[in-house]
């Protein structure tokens, strides 16, 4: 199961934080499920080369758009989710 909740939405992108890389692996994942290759995936979600292997490598700032596009080919998503506080 991924749990995508540690990222914070900018002018410039999203940020993950390191120690969440839970949209990375996931990603990642998917791609050897379906046996993608990098550069399959990039082709296939129409983003470049580069994006992917930074979004794989848990890049700090990604564009949101882009990243749908390519979570697009799993039926998925990035979109607001609410915060369960656990006390």
């Amino acid at each position: 199961m991924y749990v995508f909740i540690c990222y914070i939405c900018t002018r410039k992108g999203i940020i993950m934080e390191n120690e969440n890389m839970a949209l990375a692996n996931f990603v990642k994942d998917m791609r050897k499920k379906f046996n993608l290759t990098q550069v399959d995936l990039a082709d296939k979600s129409g983003v470049g080369l580069r994006f992917i292997r930074e979004l794989e490598q848990g890049k700090q700032t990604l564009r949101m758009d882009k990243i749908n596009q390519v979570l697009r080919l799993f039926g998925r998503q990035v979109g607001a989710v609410e915060i369960i506080h656990n006390s």
